[in-house]
């Protein structure tokens, strides 16, 4: 550790150079990831909200509840760990009001989906025309008490409560009566509901014409969810790659202009041992400091966000990814090490 922290105090515009690649390297994955969670979240937040861990849909609707309607006689018999919910797509729209693309959520007011809603303010939903909104209707101008139409029906509906982290596939949700359901469906007989949910991990319905899926499931087959996941996890995993080839190619050339002074301090009898760990410790006292100031610039940054951008800061998995870029720093360490470990005294201070 002596040796790395004379190291660079030595080469103090070197060393300035590596850790500001590492800020700026650091401080866009920590981006990266905190935008990957964030809409990750706004995919799956309604989900994760209802506390359920199984769906039942109707076989033919290809694991969209949005496509799927249940008889009465497909949906059976409900015990106290299920629930109807009702699912479609609308659009929000009131005079001098920012229209919002949204999903509605038909639910029924004594089943366990419908209480567990957390209100932020307001009240539960109790008559037909009322609805609960996330609170994404806040920031495009709605308020308690506003009303507004669904798609092209005339019914007026009034926000009667706001919730908060209730979206599905990063659209505000919209949290309403099943008979509403049916009624911006055009039904009024027929299917009783888009879908069956229970909090029983052993629920399945083997009424002829469902399938019963586990919430991952239906979390996997959200439209563009999983190729989201995907591209910024390559994203992620490509910029760790680039670290690691930077912090290798300016060690090795640190290393190989230091040769002659680890000839030397071979010929006076330092062990290998030392000057390997000099050249590890020297590594990662780089890369931390980096990682500190870019963390540092990623919290200004979560300060700095407006609210509607989906992001969300999530200090485990930002801790995780910091330890992968020590990893990728440890790595790029090793690279040159062979060349110090093999350095001939003689021929380097001859030559």
């Amino acid at each position: 550790m002596f040796l790395a922290l004379r190291e660079i105090k030595k080469e103090k515009l070197r060393s300035a150079l590596i850790v500001a690649m590492i800020v700026l390297i650091s401080y866009l994955i920590f981006i990266l990831t905190s935008l990957a969670l964030g809409l990750a979240r706004e995919n799956t937040d309604a989900i994760n909200s209802w506390h359920v861990e199984r769906v039942t849909l109707n076989a033919d609707a290809n694991v969209d509840m949005r496509q799927s309607f249940l008889s009465q006689q497909q949906a059976g018999k409900l015990t106290n760990d299920e629930a109807y919910m009702g699912e479609t797509s609308v659009v929000a729209k009131a005079p001098h009001r920012q229209q919002l693309s949204a999903v509605f959520v038909g639910l029924k007011a004594n089943q366990f989906v419908a209480q567990g809603v957390r209100l932020t303010s307001g009240h539960r939903v109790r008559a037909s025309h009322e609805i609960v909104a996330d609170e994404a209707f806040k920031l495009a101008g709605y308020k308690l008490g506003s009303r507004l139409k669904l798609n092209d029906d005339q019914t007026k509906y009034t926000i009667v409560g706001f919730t908060k982290n209730a979206k599905l596939n990063i659209a505000p949700v919209v949290y309403g009566q099943l008979a509403t359901w049916r009624s911006l469906r055009g039904m009024t007989a027929g299917p009783v509901a888009s879908a069956v949910v229970s909090r029983n991990a052993h629920y399945h319905n083997g009424h002829t014409g469902t399938k019963t899926y586990t919430t991952k499931q239906i979390i996997a087959k959200l439209p563009g969810y999983s190729a989201q996941n995907m591209t910024f996890g390559l994203m992620i995993g490509f910029l760790m790659v680039i670290s690691l080839v930077i912090i290798a190619v300016f060690l090795y050339i640190l290393t190989m202009q230091k040769l002659p002074n680890y000839a030397v301090l071979r010929a006076q009898g330092i062990p290998s041992r030392m000057l390997v760990g000099a050249t590890i410790s020297q590594s990662l006292l780089l890369v931390i400091s980096g990682l500190v100031l870019g963390a540092l610039l990623t919290a200004v940054t979560a300060l700095a966000l407006p609210a509607a951008v989906p992001m969300a800061f999530d200090i485990p998995a930002l801790a995780g990814v910091a330890a992968g870029l020590v990893v990728m720093a440890v790595l790029g360490a090793l690279i040159p090490i062979k060349s110090v470990v093999s350095v001939d005294p003689v021929s380097v201070i001859g030559g």
